[in-house]
């Protein structure tokens, strides 16, 4: 069971828009405390949350960068830190937690059931995972069908999401370096492994951690247009009814 608590604040916004609206939280999960930034334009019509990738947290400038888009076009975000800082400097030296699939799904469900629990089930959720995070971004989205309406992976590990793969109804966007041969290949495994609508974007020229120029305005390119056509709708239900 996830519950937390929030500190207010004013966000950085485009001219002549109003002020997007920020607030620290923090929520509960499994007897941890995990920290998050939530950033919500006015009539937002949708909230992502952000599951970052190996060895990364929520001040991930990758992510904040793609984060910033979405802002601009009127969704919600949600940066958390799925460990606590004490396992972040465990895995800092051991590099096991960001591969414990298990538990940063776990975790993303809780702030999934944190959402739902203060925006209510009509606000639209989807997920955007990198690297590791796009696996726990999968399990949850498989573990919450009702809830998460779409799915953006960013030079992702679909490979770890095992089972939860073929269980995921949303739908999936896997975007990927062409440069990144290995994870290239990978993804384009787990497209046929997805049963949910999925489509396969290639970065062309772009490594794993997309720093070239323009890949990263890319990839939020990509990912915004994706939540935009897919936040407005409600999600499948597990009998696809």
């Amino acid at each position: 069971m996830a519950g937390g608590d929030r500190a207010g604040g004013t966000g950085q916004s485009e001219p002549g828009q109003a002020p997007v609206e920020h607030e620290a939280i923090r929520i509960a999960v499994g007897g941890a405390m995990l920290e998050g930034d939530l950033d919500r334009p006015p009539a937002s019509s949708g909230i992502v949350l952000f599951a970052h990738g190996s060895g990364s947290s929520r001040h991930s400038p990758r992510n904040r960068q793609v984060a910033d888009h979405l802002q601009r076009a009127g969704l919600g975000t949600l940066l958390m830190d799925l460990l606590t800082p004490d396992e972040e400097e465990l895995d800092l030296h051991s590099r096991e937690l960001r591969f414990d699939i298990g538990l940063l799904a776990r975790r993303l469900v809780g702030a999934v059931d944190w959402s739902t629990a203060r925006f209510g089930a009509d606000l639209h959720l989807g997920l955007f995972g990198a690297s590791t995070g796009a696996a726990a971004a999968l399990v949850a989205a498989a573990e919450r069908p009702d809830r998460v309406a779409a799915v953006v992976s960013r030079g992702g590990r679909p490979d770890l999401a095992g089972p939860a793969l073929a269980q995921v109804l949303a739908p999936t966007l896997l975007i990927v370096g062409g440069a990144d041969s290995s994870v290239l290949a990978l993804n384009r495994e787990a497209t046929g492994q997805l049963t949910a609508p999925c489509r396969l974007e290639v970065v062309a020229g772009a490594s794993h951690l997309f720093e070239e120029p323009g890949a990263l305005d890319e990839v939020a390119r990509l990912a915004t247009g994706w939540f935009l056509d897919h936040l407005g709708r409600r999600p499948a239900s597990p009998s696809g009814t």
